[in-house]
């Protein structure tokens, strides 16, 4: 918390930082997300168990379920995107943070935060354009989805993966993700990924670990 700051463990993190040129990390292997916008009912089961495996107050959440919906009588449409940290490949928050409490594993990919380190200036949140960092009003502090490392570490899987009743939500590589070579029960045999899906910040901006298969009112032209 930030009235509990080790402010010795924090200077030398800022003098760390300083001396430091950022380099983007390239990892062995990069994990990241696939969500079925089509069959996702909004139970928000995933929303729950995340909030519940990190203790997270009412306000913040790190895992997101928007309804989307539109058209007209007789041809309206619903659908769901479920949004977390997207573990970019080249992360906006990373580098703008003074105590780099924030860090790309070299391991999975996994943009990590050591909540202890932040001095709740929230430049992270000003730069991230998936709205990922989030700041818990109660500890001062910014904190986001670590992709559940401790689990992940153990052989598991996310809390929110593992909570999603339909199936909907997975994790693996990307890179096989986005060709459809890995096998999840998120991605049928017939169904197309994309990169990108309607009111969705541009992905060439950060490069993020994440695919959608896309409701046909979802799809961005050219996806």
């Amino acid at each position: 918390m930030a009235n509990t700051l080790d402010k010795t463990k924090v200077k030398a993190a800022l003098k760390r930082k300083v001396a430091q040129t950022y380099e983007p990390v390239k990892p062995a292997k990069q994990f990241g997300f696939v969500h079925h916008n089509v069959d996702c009912i909004g139970c928000r089961a995933c929303e729950i168990a995340c909030k519940d495996k990190n203790g997270l107050p009412a306000g913040p959440r790190f895992r997101r379920v928007m309804y989307i919906e539109g058209g007209r009588y007789p041809d309206v449409y619903a659908y769901k995107v479920n949004m977390a940290c997207n573990h970019c490949a080249e992360p906006a928050c990373l580098p703008t943070c003074p105590t780099g409490a924030i860090w790309k594993r070299a391991d999975n990919g996994v943009v990590d935060i050591d909540s202890t380190l932040c001095i709740g200036c929230r430049r992270c949140e000003a730069a991230c354009p998936y709205g990922a960092p989030q700041w818990n009003p109660q500890a001062q502090i910014v904190q986001k989805c670590n992709m559940c490392i401790d689990e992940l570490e153990a052989g598991r899987k996310p809390y929110c993966v593992m909570a999603c009743m339909m199936r909907v939500l997975d994790i693996g590589p990307i890179d096989q993700l986005r060709t459809g070579t890995f096998k999840t029960a998120a991605v049928g045999a017939a169904d197309k990924v994309v990169r990108q899906v309607k009111n969705m910040a541009n992905p060439e901006l950060t490069n993020p670990s994440i695919v959608f298969v896309p409701h046909s009112k979802g799809r961005v032209d050219g996806s």
